[in-house]
């Protein structure tokens, strides 16, 4: 199956550096302006004959009309970012010297909780299940999504590689990709 994963164009939260999973961000002047060049540079693979899906987040959805126009879509919110609960929209320098973001980060990154937040674990849960729903459909497939759940897509489908969830993440308005069937995949 051709599985396409995309995501999203940048937002403020991406240039500013701070953790953004559940806050539902429009992109950025600077975001929609990059993915107006990517268009217009005709490197996109065509949608032609796929399932569009989005995480339902605003910038995923912007995202999608950037770059192909107003195409019919569904939402689903297993493939929405990760949430970061107390640390939602705040930075590294920000939280550096708090007891609650230092336990979070410290020992096992994937297990630890964020504060009224998930794990990275949980995450990739919730994500690997949306991913069974749209191989259990069988049709190829393009998804609109957030950095985290792609990366938890490539980790599941390509687990000899031995990537971290941040050696997955591809940057802002790129992705993947993906022939499921013959175990490729391709950098967009």
């Amino acid at each position: 199956m051709k599985l396409i994963l995309f995501r999203h164009g940048k937002t403020e939260a991406n240039q500013r550096h701070l953790y953004c999973g559940s806050a539902d961000l429009p992109l950025s002047d600077g975001g929609r302006a990059e993915l107006r060049a990517l268009r217009a540079s005709g490197a996109l693979p065509s949608l032609k004959g796929l399932r569009v899906v989005t995480s339902g987040a605003l910038r995923c959805r912007e995202t999608l009309l950037e770059l192909y126009g107003d195409v019919p879509f569904e939402t689903d919110p297993g493939f929405r970012e990760m949430d970061f609960g107390d640390f939602e929209l705040r930075s590294y320098e920000e939280l550096k010297n708090d007891p609650a973001y230092i336990a979070w980060i410290t020992g096992d990154n994937e297990a630890n909780i964020a504060p009224h937040g998930e794990s990275g674990d949980q995450m990739k849960a919730r994500v690997l299940a949306a991913l069974d729903r749209l191989l259990e459909d069988g049709r190829p497939a393009a998804v609109f999504t957030h950095g985290g759940p792609i990366a938890a897509v490539m980790q599941e489908l390509f687990p000899e590689e031995h990537k971290t969830r941040y050696q997955w993440q591809p940057d802002p308005g790129g992705g993947y990709i993906v022939d499921t069937r013959r175990g490729r995949y391709e950098k967009i």
